[in-house]
């Protein structure tokens, strides 16, 4: 298990990013890494994106759909 956002991980947001409407708990998959940073793209139900941002992994909970141990 991982807590940095790697590559497709779904992740949800932190904090609000009015700059991006977007905001705290929206849920986005990361689409680019880029160094220290994600791209990180919004989609509702239909597929269709409505937000795209560069992010920092400590504005971000990566959402894990299957059972983990606690370390």
């Amino acid at each position: 298990m991982h807590t940095s956002p790697q590559l497709l991980d779904v992740v949800a947001l932190l904090a609000d990013l009015p700059s991006h409407g977007l905001r705290r708990g929206q849920v986005g998959t990361v689409v680019e890494m880029l160094g220290g940073a994600c791209e990180v793209e919004f989609s509702d139900d239909e597929g269709r994106t409505y937000g795209q941002a560069s992010l920092v992994p400590e504005q971000l909970l990566v959402l894990h759909h299957r059972p983990t141990q606690a370390t």
